[in-house]
């Protein structure tokens, strides 16, 4: 929060992902960064999406998400604690504690900082976003870093090994309660809803709806990718705001989702290896 507000191609996001970048080195993890400049409405602007490996006994993938950039306003400085400052500590956290594990997991994990998940226009249909190969086909003004990955997966035919995708995005609330994001895979979520009561937090994974609408999950559901995301969207007052202000975030709410995701893991591969033909 300190760097400020964090749009991508700013000088403050630059300074964030310098200092992740630090984090994750420290916790022996390897990094690999793509940039790649993308058309907006405001123009060309530089992104760099970040990820960190966790090598595991098999080369399939499962991507555990954030995007890092805030939304961009012209006259209101938001500096995004939940929105995505929440997210980004927990992935970070996540990274700490899996880099410490002295077991090697079954399958090989990416953790994914996307860059550009956030509209510049105020709102995502507010405008068109050129796109500079076909004008009568505007790019979505959002999801920016996602839509970069999956496309460098496909070019690099290393699509195949990813199995599946868990985004974290608005979890940090001091009121937590998570719904079900109506367009995540459901044995993804029937998992992550199941360790939760296990572990005791049922009652911050609750059986009601969350319309979402689009998040950086999407462009991984419709390349086939199984994929569910952690978000408390209509539960969450401050969406956008000024007021998205460290006193809304809680560390406790935080923990909550990480130790759930973890302790979902195991059920995960298994599900995954016994799917595997």
């Amino acid at each position: 929060m300190e760097f400020g507000p964090r749009p991508a191609g700013s000088a403050e996001l630059e300074q964030t992902r310098n200092y992740l970048l630090e984090q994750l080195k420290s916790y022996g993890l390897k990094i690999t960064t793509d940039e790649f400049h993308a058309t907006t409405p405001i123009g060309d602007r530089r992104m760099v999406n970040i990820s960190a490996e966790l090598p595991g006994e098999s080369n399939d993938v499962v991507i555990i998400s954030s995007h890092y950039d805030t939304k961009y306003f012209k006259d209101m400085r938001f500096v995004g604690a939940n929105d995505p400052g929440a997210s980004v500590g927990a992935l970070l956290e996540l990274g700490r504690v899996l880099g410490a594990s002295q077991q090697k997991p079954k399958l090989t994990y990416w953790l994914v900082f996307f860059d550009g998940e956030e509209s510049f226009c105020e709102g995502w249909d507010d405008c068109h976003n050129p796109n500079p190969t076909d004008p009568r086909t505007p790019l979505p003004d959002n999801t920016y870093g996602s839509r970069h990955y999956v496309f460098q997966l496909q070019a690099n035919k290393e699509l195949g090994r990813l199995r599946a995708l868990i985004l974290f995005d608005m979890m940090g609330y001091k009121n937590l309660e998570l719904g079900r994001d109506t367009m995540s895979t459901r044995w993804l979520q029937d998992i992550i809803w199941r360790s939760a009561r296990d572990i005791g937090y049922g009652k911050y994974f609750v059986d009601r709806p969350e319309g979402v609408g689009g998040d950086d999950h999407e462009p991984f559901l419709r390349a086939g990718i199984d994929s569910v995301d952690l978000i408390q969207l209509s539960g969450y007052p401050y969406w956008h705001r000024a007021d998205d202000t460290l006193d809304k975030v809680s560390p406790q709410s935080m923990k909550i989702v990480g130790e759930t995701v973890v302790a979902s893991l195991p059920r995960i591969e298994q599900y995954l290896q016994n799917k595997r033909p």
